[in-house]
């Protein structure tokens, strides 16, 4: 899939989300890793991360400790250069327990469509199995028939 660009429109700005969404989905540190600038800046929680190699490093660790990770994300608004989104996703740790996180990020984009800022601030529950609401085969893509989280149409 091609870099979409901004300024974005509704359209654009929704692509750009399910391409992000994918891409995490993948659980490939380097596919992920593309979709940013080389000098990108995130703030993940209390950690401040800063270019491509870093946020491979910590990609990879972060699946190696959020297994069978599961990915929504929805536009909640953008403008010229920006996107807000919204995420839940779903993991269980090596003991078995089950998380949903939810956060919100917070998306600034260069001009050529690569993402040089992000802000993810995000909490974590302790869930049951049976409470679970993403249940795609993962690694992969969430099917197109799974709602996700509403979006802001």
């Amino acid at each position: 899939m091609p870099i979409i660009r901004p300024p974005f429109t509704l359209e654009t700005a929704e692509a750009r989300v399910k391409s992000a969404e994918d891409a995490w989905n993948s659980r490939d540190p380097y596919r992920v890793s593309l979709g940013y600038s080389e000098d990108s800046e995130w703030r993940n929680r209390d950690q401040f991360i800063r270019g491509r190699e870093q946020i491979q490093e910590f990609l990879a660790g972060k699946w190696e400790r959020e297994l069978d990770y599961r990915l929504t994300k929805s536009l909640w608004s953008f403008t010229g250069h920006r996107i807000a989104v919204r995420f839940q996703y779903e993991y269980h740790n090596i003991d078995g327990q089950w998380f949903r996180a939810y956060g919100n990020e917070l998306w600034e984009f260069d001009t050529e469509g690569l993402m040089q800022r992000r802000e993810a601030s995000i909490n974590d529950l302790a869930i049951q199995a049976d409470d679970r609401r993403f249940f795609w085969l993962a690694p992969g893509p969430r099917p197109v028939n799974d709602a996700g989280i509403p979006s802001i149409k």
